[in-house]
């Protein structure tokens, strides 16, 4: 018995030296939380992680700062997230592109949900298509029947390989049949950009990337990836309704911890994001971005991930998209 309590003691104290964190632990305010985004500055959640950094790092009691770590497709933040140590101290801010990454990589040096906690959702987005104005197309039937009739003349920007933007118009090139070139960059702004000023002729944009240009004469609202009309864009019809019967996309936004952060932090972070969420001065940031507010418990939120990793297996197979 006494050989069977020193081993128990070894190997408590060598899980401690290793940088376990106790299942009790909760953040203070001697220790600085990193928010990683996995994008550009400016992009989707960049804006949206420092447009509440401020009042998280109060309802915490502790400092909270944004880290941009932007290249292929999120997948090095999120490696990065993955492979910390526990405590609370660093998060990714995530959105769709972290699921869809799961099956548009061959290979990934983590596990979208094996190697993470999920510690707080956010709200939801939709997306929507944006093409230049020289491209003769006054809807969605009519941007899929000149993209037939030019095969590989147009092309597509996107925030990059893996992101929202270019699994979303993959699986819309895949179903509508047509063949569109890809354009990568580092962000959606970037990418809204190249429409914008008519180097490309398409993106598929987040709300927030996309409002701010309903009145340019220089680029059309088309359709939005929503099953349904947009409560922020309710003049502009869905892409299913309007010319591609079947088609749905949308994205979450939360945050997540590497796996095996204590119960205890996830509860707090939690909470804290769930205060923010009730806050009227962050609903008004949100609904300016085009997010739909949506608290979740930790749980519900795993399943949310293991469902939308399902969902976007699906997607990326039907686009035929995929990353080396």
């Amino acid at each position: 018995m006494r050989v069977f309590s020193t081993l128990r003691l070894i190997a408590a104290a060598t899980t401690l030296a290793l940088g376990a964190v106790p299942a009790h632990a909760q953040l203070t305010a001697g220790k600085v939380v990193h928010v990683i985004v996995p994008f550009a500055s400016g992009g989707v959640q960049d804006i949206l992680a420092r447009s509440i950094v401020n009042e998280l790092g109060q309802a915490l009691g502790t400092s909270v700062i944004v880290e941009n770590r932007p290249g292929a497709g999120g997948t090095i933040a999120n490696a990065q997230v993955a492979k910390s140590v526990p405590d609370g101290t660093t998060m990714v801010l995530s959105a769709a592109s972290h699921t869809i990454n799961g099956s548009l990589y061959k290979k990934l040096a983590y596990d979208p949900i094996k190697d993470f906690s999920a510690i707080a959702h956010i709200g939801n987005a939709s997306y929507v298509l944006i093409v230049n104005a020289a491209v003769p197309a006054k809807n969605v039937a009519e941007f899929i029947a000149y993209a037939k009739a030019n095969p590989g003349k147009m092309n597509y920007a996107t925030a990059g390989n893996g992101s929202a933007t270019h699994l979303s118009m993959a699986y819309f090139n895949g179903l509508a049949g047509i063949d569109l070139v890809h354009i990568p960059f580092k962000a959606t702004g970037e990418a809204v950009n190249e429409v914008v000023v008519g180097r490309a002729q398409a993106v598929i944009a987040a709300n927030i990337g996309a409002i701010p240009f309903v009145k340019d004469s220089r680029v059309r609202l088309i359709g939005v990836t929503s099953a349904k009309r947009s409560k922020f864009l309710p003049e502009i019809p869905s892409i299913a309704e309007s010319g591609l019967p079947g088609y749905e996309f949308d994205s979450w936004f939360g945050l997540l911890g590497p796996a095996g952060t204590p119960r205890a932090i996830v509860e707090q972070v939690n909470a804290a994001v769930g205060k923010l969420l009730r806050d009227p001065v962050i609903l008004e940031r949100l609904a300016k971005q085009g997010i739909e507010p949506q608290a979740l418990s930790s749980e519900e939120f795993s399943r949310l991930l293991r469902a939308d990793f399902d969902k976007m297996a699906r997607v990326v197979k039907a686009s035929g998209a995929q990353v080396d």
